[in-house]
C-alpha cells in the first residue's frame, strides 16, 4: 500500500514539476518569442486567403503570401493614417479656436470674481487679515505651500509628458525593427505553412495526435471566436457613440463614432481616452449641457459593454457567461488590465485541455502509471 502511494506521489510530483517548468519557460520565452507568435497569428489569419489565391487564381504560394501581406499591411496603414489624420485635424481645429477658448475662460473667471458672493468672501477674508495677524501669517504660509505644491505637480506633469515623448521617439526604431521581424516571420511561416504542418505532424506521436488535434481545433476556434466577439463589441460601441453624438448634434458624428470604436481596441485606454477629455473640455468652456450629455453617453456605453462583454465572449467561445465573467474579474484582480484578456484566454486553454481529455489522462497516469 505504501509502495503504491509513493509511486503515485512521485508521478504527481513529475506532473506538477512539468507544469511548473512549462509555466516558467513560457514566462521567460514569451518576451523573446512574442514577435514570432504575432507572426504566426497573422499567418494563421491570412492562410485561408493564401490558399484561395493559390487554388483559385493559380498563384505561386510565395506570390499569394506576398499579396496577402501587402493587403494586410495596406489595411493597417489605412486605418492608422485615418486615425492620425483625424487627430491632427482636431488638434488644428482646437489651435484655431484656442484664442476664443482662452477669452471665454478669462471672461468666466472675471464674472466669477465679480459676483457678489465672491466679493463678500474677499471682503470677509480682508477683515480677518486685519483683525488677526496670526491668521494672516498662517494663511500666507498655507498659500505659499499650496503654490509650491501646485508648481511641483505641474512641473512633474510636464516632465512626465516630455519623458513620455522622449520614450516614444526613442522606441520608434525598436518598434520598426519588431514590425519588420514580424512581417518577415509571417511571410516565411505562411509560405512554408504546409511544410511546417507536415513537420509538426511528424514530431507528434500517433497516440497524441487525436488530443493534440482537439486542442488545436478548439484554440483556433477560440481565436476566431475572440476576434468575432471583439468585432461585435467594437461595432456596438460605434453604433452607441454615433447615435449619441447624432442626438447631441455633433458635426461628423459618424466619423467620430468610427474613430472612437477603433480607440476601443486599446485595452489600457478604451472609449474613456476620447470621452473623458472631451467632457472635461466641455465643462471647462462652460458648455455644461453638452458635457452632461457626453457623460450620460459614456456611462451608457461603459455599462452596455461591461454587461455584454461576458455574454458575447461566452457565446463566441462556446463557454458559460458566468464562467467568463468570473475569469474576467479574476484576471482583472490578479493582473490588472492585462488580465481582462489573460483571464478568458486561460479559461479557453483549460476548456480545450479538458475536452481533449488531458486532465483525465494525467489523473490516470498519476493513479495507475503508464499502461
Amino acid at each position: 500500500m505504501n509502495h503504491i502511494l509513493l509511486k503515485r506521489l512521485w508521478r504527481g510530483s513529475l506532473v506538477l514539476g512539468g507544469s511548473i517548468l512549462v509555466c516558467v519557460a513560457c514566462y521567460f520565452l514569451l518576451p523573446v518569442m512574442y514577435p514570432f507568435l504575432i507572426a504566426w497569428l497573422i499567418a494563421l489569419l491570412l492562410n485561408p486567403i493564401v490558399d484561395w489565391m493559390s487554388e483559385s487564381l493559380r498563384f505561386p504560394r510565395w506570390l499569394s503570401v506576398t499579396v496577402s501581406l501587402l493587403l494586410f499591411l495596406l489595411g493597417m496603414m489605412t486605418i492608422a493614417a485615418a486615425v492620425i489624420t483625424r487627430i491632427v485635424k482636431e488638434i488644428y481645429t482646437v489651435s484655431l479656436t484656442m484664442d476664443y477658448t482662452l477669452n471665454q475662460w478669462r471672461d468666466l473667471f472675471i464674472r466669477f470674481f465679480d459676483s457678489g458672493e465672491v466679493q463678500q468672501l474677499i471682503h470677509l477674508i480682508s477683515s480677518i487679515y486685519k483683525d488677526n495677524p496670526n491668521v494672516q501669517e498662517s494663511i500666507n504660509r498655507n498659500l505659499a505651500d499650496t503654490a509650491q505644491t501646485v508648481t511641483t505637480t505641474i512641473t512633474n506633469l510636464i516632465t512626465l509628458f516630455l519623458d513620455g515623448i522622449i520614450r516614444l521617439l526613442t522606441s520608434l526604431p525598436n518598434v520598426a525593427t519588431i514590425a519588420i521581424v514580424v512581417l518577415l516571420a509571417a511571410f516565411f511561416i505562411s509560405k512554408d505553412w504546409l511544410r511546417w504542418r507536415r513537420m509538426v505532424l511528424a514530431w507528434v506521436q500517433e497516440p497524441l495526435r487525436t488530443p493534440a488535434g482537439t486542442i488545436w481545433h478548439d484554440l483556433k476556434g477560440a481565436l476566431f471566436g475572440y476576434c468575432r466577439a471583439q468585432f461585435l463589441l467594437i461595432s456596438m460601441t460605434m453604433v452607441f457613440v454615433t447615435i449619441g453624438l447624432i442626438l447631441l448634434r455633433v458635426d461628423y458624428a459618424i466619423t467620430i463614432g468610427l474613430l472612437v470604436g477603433l480607440v476601443d481596441l486599446l485595452p489600457y485606454l478604451g472609449v474613456g481616452a476620447v470621452m473623458v477629455p472631451w467632457m472635461i473640455y466641455s465643462f471647462a468652456i462652460g458648455n455644461t449641457s453638452f458635457g452632461i450629455g457626453l457623460a450620460v453617453l459614456y456611462a451608457i456605453v461603459l455599462v452596455a459593454r461591461q454587461v455584454m462583454e461576458p455574454k458575447v465572449l461566452a457565446s463566441s467561445l462556446g463557454l458559460d457567461p458566468l464562467i467568463m465573467l468570473m475569469a474576467t474579474f479574476a484576471g482583472l484582480k490578479l493582473l490588472g488590465v492585462l488580465g481582462l484578456i489573460a483571464g478568458p484566454v486561460a479559461v479557453v486553454i483549460i476548456a480545450a485541455l479538458h475536452r481533449a481529455g488531458i486532465f483525465t489522462d494525467l489523473r490516470n497516469y498519476i493513479m495507475a502509471g503508464r499502461h
